[in-house]
């Protein structure tokens, strides 16, 4: 069992292990699980698109399309939580993404989609990690990014 609580033999995490784990909440929270995780290398991310979601209510509610930034946040929030599901820490660190770079969006995503974050982790360095990732429906590519972020100590924000 990791320190978050998390059994680490399990392949998957929960919508409860993922709020242990990151501190969005709805509507900011873009994955609703995670499967297939391979250690601290890799995991897929998976968002159930629904037309409930606020992101839709504008500019054209009568034509729904998921903002395409949202593809990259959800990228970068499977990668957050599969990088705090692997570190030996009581309490998850503040994470700040530090960029993106190589992004491309191939397709729009709308209400009824089942979007597929493939996350791998390209590097990490002391507190830098970087990681490559694809967002998938329906086995279509819809967009793809190199992103990294860096890992902060909470008390290092408490002064």
């Amino acid at each position: 069992m990791n320190q978050s609580g998390i059994t680490s033999e399990r392949a998957q995490l929960s919508i409860t292990d993922i709020f242990n784990l990151l501190p969005h909440r709805y509507p900011f929270l873009l994955i609703d699980s995670i499967v297939d995780i391979n250690g601290d290398r890799s995991a897929i991310g998976i968002k159930n698109v629904t037309v409930n979601e606020p992101f839709f209510e504008q500019p054209l509610p009568e034509n729904p399309v998921l903002p395409p930034m949202l593809l990259i946040e959800g990228m970068a929030q499977t990668a957050g939580a599969l990088c705090m599901y692997n570190l030996a820490v009581k309490e998850p660190p503040l994470v700040y993404f530090m960029g993106i770079d190589k992004a491309r969006l191939r397709r729009q995503v709308v209400p009824g989609d089942v979007i597929h974050y493939y996350v791998e982790k390209i590097q990490s360095r002391r507190r830098v990690w970087r990681y490559r990732g694809r967002a998938v429906v329906n086995e279509m590519l819809v967009a793809h990014a190199e992103f990294s972020a860096v890992i902060v100590d909470n008390d290092a924000n408490s002064t």
